[in-house]
């Protein structure tokens, strides 16, 4: 192999790595929007929570909800972290 070509093939190889490692990174990727959503929710909670009790229950249903809503937030992102969804 000739100095050029050994250079060509090293240039490929690397660019090939630096691809290989971008992809990996985007598996575990910020879930920006969800974790927005998430600060919100827990934002939404603690306003229900301060929030009078005399409500009919549906205070308390709605902290409930947003609890759920919550969990399932935190799932998404989980799960998007672990298959790759960026």
């Amino acid at each position: 192999m000739t100095r050029r070509g050994f250079a060509a093939a090293a240039a490929t190889g690397a660019a090939t790595i630096g691809l290989l490692g971008a992809s990996a990174n985007s598996a575990s990727a910020y879930q920006g929007n969800m974790e927005r959503a998430l600060g919100s929710l827990h934002q939404a909670l603690g306003e229900l929570r301060q929030a009078t009790a005399n409500k009919g229950g549906h205070r308390v249903r709605a902290m409930e909800l947003v609890n759920q809503a919550i969990a399932e937030t935190q799932a998404g992102v989980e799960f998007a972290d672990e298959h790759g969804g960026g």
